[in-house]
């Protein structure tokens, strides 16, 4: 080091050889097959004279493939000699050593060629330390420059990550109070806790992008750290759907928090950990929770106890239910979306909502919370014009509190869809009050193919609006896999396609009753105790929608008693009074009843 800090005088000389066919060099050389040769002379004030000798490479095909055999061998040398070093000077296992070696190649590359400028330098220094240096061969050289990095192994482990090697370096730094095993421990330990779950559908990065499409209010300093996280994922190929992939994700998950690094497995993590599912999540969903929110981890588990308790008591949260808003919306820990509950509440008040319904809402979709007032206010707008109002608010947001976050023109295409097949503004309002989820739907994708599906059983589109208005719920329902089986059935004991189209026409909500609990009992005791005709519950469709126990059979036993005769409409479509003054007194079908 003496020359770089004393007054040196340089000359350059540079000799061109001839083609050679050969040249070797010392086995810890890093050239062979020179063509050029550049001496770097040094005069030194003291006397002493050095020189340097820079060798270039020819450009012939044979120095080239050699080169590079060379080179890919040094590569491979030092890869081995990192490895070794992992296992003896920092105390990892073989299988970790290896790993980390195998997958550090940028950093393997950076250390040969620190051994190559060693080499250099040493040729021309001329000192006792540069000679002792020298006598080392290259895998000792590689160990020399590991050492001399002084990062304990961990650039080359957070490069083996998937980090690139600027920010190892960086990291490196950061973290370098751990050793390399507690690093490697606590990095393993991440992995298991976020990513707990599979996510092979990519669902956590689809709630990721819900969370960021509703949210239209200023920020705190964790949900936009967030919001950065999602967004590098989302630069990478795959985008957010690979948020749940450990193996795109975990890199831009330290980069961008890199505290969790210095966290102490016992005296944080696992506190932690250990609350949350106390809370009701499960282990299997926490991965999803703190990918949505990582800052969680980074809080004291008092302080997130604290906040927990805060955001979900204003909702009327027993603890036992608290995991299941969580994981709904990891960010309701956020202070930014607790400042805003009180807003939310303002607003719902000032539209005559009651606090019962405002809770139901938030805990239903807790992404209300971070939805500016503002924004939910033009929704509110669209539902006063189908005269959707004050109390009747509390139908329409306990149910589908989503719909206040929808755009309004999307909202309009359902109301516009429904007045296309003959619906007034006030029947669409009292749709929207029966079943708000059906203007939250896809009308090309659910709606429209509703309508096809009951043209295909022979119903005409002049009795959409009866059905509809009847049965609304029909719309949201998957017609293949619920309608079509129960239709089916009505098929197999003994009902035409035709008399099904009738049935349809003439009572809908019949669309929505299940096989098992409803359908099938009902019409074994119509065929077997009462011995009445399939042709009856075509003509009276209704029978499907009396209680069974409570109706049906008290009424058939009291009348076959006195051997009565009468169709289902007039057995069923009375009501007590009228049925005990046509058939007998009113003391005594008490009296059968509590009997039955």
């Amino acid at each position: 080091m003496e020359l770089l800090h004393s007054s040196c005088y340089f000359e350059t000389l540079t000799f061109i050889s001839p083609p050679l066919p050969s040249c070797k060099f010392g086995s810890n050389s890093l050239f062979f097959y020179p063509r050029r040769v550049t001496l770097l002379s040094a005069y030194h004030h003291s006397g002493r004279f050095a020189v340097s000798a820079s060798l270039q490479h020819g450009d012939s095909n044979l120095s080239s493939n050699s080169s590079q055999a060379n080179q890919e061998d040094h590569a491979s040398l030092a890869q081995n000699s990192i490895a070794g070093f992992l296992r003896r000077d920092i105390g990892l296992s073989e299988a970790d050593s290896d790993f980390i070696s195998e997958n550090c190649p940028k950093y393997t590359r950076m250390i040969v060629e620190g051994v190559r400028d060693l080499e250099e330098w040493n040729s021309w220094k001329g000192s006792g330390e540069s000679e002792e240096i020298e006598g080392l061969g290259f895998k000792e050289k590689v160990i020399y420059m590991v050492k001399q990095k002084g990062d304990g192994g961990k650039v080359a482990f957070l490069e083996s990550l998937g980090l690139s090697l600027s920010s190892a370096m960086y990291l490196a730094h950061y973290v370098s109070s751990e050793s390399l095993p507690i690093l490697l421990d606590k990095v393993k330990y991440l992995k298991e806790i976020f990513f707990s779950g599979s996510d092979e559908k990519g669902l956590v990065g689809k709630y990721a992008r819900r969370m960021m499409l509703y949210l239209s209010i200023p920020i705190d300093e964790d949900v936009q750290q967030t919001l950065s996280f999602f967004e590098k994922i989302e630069a990478r190929r795959g985008g957010l759907d690979m948020l749940g992939s450990v193996d795109a994700s975990f890199r831009f998950l330290i980069e961008s928090f890199p505290r969790l690094l210095l966290l102490s497995e016992e005296n944080d993590m696992k506190p932690m950990v250990e609350f949350l599912e106390s809370i009701g999540i499960p282990k299997y969903c926490l991965g999803k929770v703190l990918l949505l929110y990582p800052p969680i981890m980074l809080g004291k588990t008092e302080e997130i106890k604290r906040r927990v308790v805060a955001a979900l008591e204003k909702v009327s949260v027993v603890n036992k239910d608290s995991g299941k808003v969580l994981l709904k919306y990891p960010w309701i820990l956020s202070t930014s979306i607790q400042e805003n509950y009180s807003h939310i509440v303002s607003f719902f008040y000032s539209e005559s909502v009651l606090k019962m319904d405002i809770d139901h809402a938030i805990k239903r979709w807790p992404l209300l919370l971070g939805c500016s007032a503002s924004n939910m206010e033009m929704m509110v707008k669209e539902f006063d014009k189908l005269g959707v109002r004050d109390k009747r608010m509390g139908k329409v947001i306990p149910k589908m509190p989503q719909l206040l976050l929808c755009k309004p023109q999307e909202f309009l295409k359902v109301v516009c869809f429904l007045e296309d097949l003959g619906f007034q503004k006030e029947i669409v309002g009292q749709i929207l009050c029966r079943c708000p989820e059906i203007f939250g739907c896809s009308i090309d994708k659910t709606l429209q193919k509703k309508l096809i599906f009951l043209t295909r059983f022979g119903v005409s589109t002049t009795h959409f609006p009866r059905i509809i208005k009847k049965y609304p719920e029909f719309l949201i329902y998957d017609a293949d896999k619920t309608v079509l089986p129960r239709l089916k059935y009505l098929m197999e004991i003994g009902i035409s396609e035709r008399e099904i189209a009738f049935m349809i026409r003439k009572f809908s909500p019949i669309l929505g009753y299940s096989i098992d609990k409803v359908l099938r009992p009902k019409f074994e005791f119509l065929v077997n105790s009462m011995e009445k005709p399939v042709r009856e519950v075509i003509e009276y469709p209704r029978y499907f929608s009396y209680s069974l126990e409570k109706r049906i059979k008290p009424r058939f036993w009291v009348l076959k008693g006195r051997n009565i005769e009468c169709t289902l409409q007039e057995m069923l479509g009375k009501n007590d009074e009228e049925f005990a003054a046509d058939f007998l007194g009113l003391r005594e079908l008490q009296t059968h009843s509590e009997t039955s």
